[in-house]
């Protein structure tokens, strides 16, 4: 199973909830994670618009709650591998807006199908002084198999960002990683923005 087909079916929506509002600044990674998980649960349980579906209200969730701890522009750089460098700096800044439209859309599905999953936080092993750590949970879901989630994460001032999410051993990264390449070869670049905007713009 890839990472979108995981994503998909609901098992990420949990854990995509770690990484919002405001952290302490020097809250380890984990506490955090499951601080603001459990805040950000709170809102998907009890708001009646997530509840209903209504995808601008959830659009909004993951636009506040959750994408300003994700680095997008080391996620970006890190999906598009040795092509990065042929990126312009102006053609850099499209890649990481649209790859972010992108993950918006995806994850506000797999908000919309928050069921009545848990989290199990996995104890931090990682060096106090460490500035990338990698947080392991694992979400539990009624009568199936619990799915790992790791977050890799790095300290960017005195606030930690993820920038790569493994679902069930498949990296968020790499999955992109693939395709990018794939569509580099065949359109460039500028190939690649085009796809990328046209996917954000079917999806409103």
């Amino acid at each position: 199973m890839n990472f979108l087909t995981t994503l998909r079916h609901g098992a990420l929506a949990l854990g995509l909830a770690c990484f919002a509002l405001v952290a302490m600044a020097q809250e380890a990674p984990d506490a955090l994670v499951k601080k603001v998980s459990t805040e950000v649960l709170g809102i998907i349980k009890s708001d009646p618009k997530v509840q209903a579906g209504d995808q601008a209200r959830i659009r909004e969730v993951v636009e506040t709650k959750l994408l300003p701890y994700f680095d997008f522009e080391r996620i970006t750089a890190l999906a598009m591998g040795r092509n990065w460098r042929q990126a312009s700096p102006e053609q850099q800044k499209q890649l990481v807006d649209q790859f972010r439209a992108l993950l918006v859309r995806t994850y506000s599905g797999a908000l919309a199908q928050y069921r009545d999953q848990t989290m199990d936080y996995k104890p931090l092993r990682a060096d106090p002084a460490a500035s990338e750590v990698t947080v392991r949970t694992e979400v539990v879901r009624p009568g199936q198999a619990p799915v790992p989630i790791d977050y890799s994460m790095v300290k960017v001032g005195n606030t930690w960002k993820a920038y790569d999410v493994i679902v069930g051993g498949v990296s968020l990264v790499t999955n992109y990683r693939d395709e990018f390449n794939e569509q580099v070869r065949a359109g460039g670049v500028e190939g690649l923005i085009k796809s990328l905007v046209a996917k954000n713009q079917g999806g409103k």
